[in-house]
């Protein structure tokens, strides 16, 4: 399965004949091969790749190690993506064509504490008369004496956001390989800046399957 890292740059339209299409730009690549891994060394076969430069000097010892046994330098991310084999040392974004379907994953934008009405999108307690410091309160959680607990998964006020998120069947509207840009139809999850890992979309991997059978 072919992939590639990227940097979400943000969103914009482009005009394809008569027609707006809304698109998430993201900088994918270069990405260095660092590693690969095959079923008789490591018990499967993956490629292990690196993005974004980092200063060596922020990178510990161990980790430095494993980038210079490959003769890359200081990397920010390292991912691995099953059972792809890339020729040379370096991955571009041109291993994407226009029309081609891709899955997205990104951690979604950390929102910190909130409560269930931003949450969970209750409606709050009454706005009438008499109804004092309820206004956006979630309400009762007990059942009574059975079972005489709150049960796990129960939506209430919490920690929202930073999650890890992938959107499939996106499609891939441009490739401008000169830039290492890659404009893909729709909204792609995290904030500008954020880490990107596009893949082969893995629905179109299973429909070619059943398509050759």
């Amino acid at each position: 399965m072919k992939g590639i890292l990227g940097t979400k740059i943000g969103m914009t339209q482009i005009w394809k004949g008569d027609r707006a299409i809304p698109v998430t730009v993201v900088l994918a690549g270069p990405c260095h091969v660092v590693q690969r891994k095959t079923a008789a060394t490591d018990g499967y076969e993956a490629t292990q790749v690196g993005f974004s430069p980092k200063k060596e000097s922020r990178i510990n010892r161990p980790q430095m190690g494993h980038l210079k046994k490959a003769g890359v330098s200081g990397v920010r991310y390292l991912r691995e993506f099953r059972n792809f084999k890339v020729e040379g040392d370096t991955i571009n974004i041109d291993i994407f064509s226009e029309g081609e379907k891709i899955d997205a994953t990104g951690t979604s934008k950390g929102r910190g504490h909130q409560g269930v009405m931003r949450r969970w999108n209750f409606k709050g307690g009454p706005a009438s008369h008499g109804a004092k410091k309820w206004h956006r309160r979630p309400g009762s959680i007990g059942q009574r004496k059975t079972p005489g607990r709150v049960y796990k998964g129960k939506r209430m006020s919490g920690h929202w956001g930073t999650d890890r998120i992938t959107v499939q069947n996106l499609e891939v509207i441009e490739v401008r390989a000169s830039e290492n840009l890659i404009l893909i139809k729709g909204a792609i999850p995290g904030m500008t800046g954020g880490l990107v890992v596009i893949r082969q979309a893995i629905k179109a991997q299973l429909n070619q399957g059943k398509g050759a059978k």
